[in-house]
């Protein structure tokens, strides 16, 4: 029996699949068949016409930071011992905005362009500089 992690939602039928798929190095989204809006958290309609008409898309994981905070503490494991770290808030390419942690970046800056990389299945943004894709 392992150790509950407390920084990862714990899966259900629904969300499997976005699990799955971040712990394989993809990050997806839903997109609406009815009003062709994509968002970001994962539900099984849309929030924007509240159709179920709703599937899985894989994002491009190109995004621009919206906005940031340096936590400094936090006693929750395992954050305490990753602090200072830095939570974000990011515009998805395809539209949403979506909650992560920024990564790899020394100087944050309100529309630096990011690309999704992933921690233990967990999705994370970083700097998105010459030479590398998403």
């Amino acid at each position: 029996m392992g150790t509950a992690r407390h920084d990862v939602p714990e899966a259900d039928a629904f969300t499997r699949a976005y699990w799955d798929a971040a712990a394989e190095g993809r990050l997806l989204i839903r997109r609406c068949g009815a009003c062709g809006r994509a968002h970001h958290y994962p539900r099984e309609f849309c929030p924007h016409c509240w159709s179920e008409d709703v599937a899985w898309e894989r994002a491009s994981g190109r995004a621009a930071l919206y906005t940031w905070s340096v936590v400094h503490r936090n006693d929750l494991p395992p954050f305490g011992e990753r602090t200072p770290y830095v939570a974000a808030v990011v515009d998805l390419a395809e539209g949403p905005r979506m909650m992560t942690e920024l990564v790899g970046c020394a100087e944050p800056a309100a529309g630096l362009e990011l690309e999704v990389t992933f921690r233990e299945g967990v999705p994370v943004f970083r700097p998105r500089g010459p030479g590398t894709t998403a």
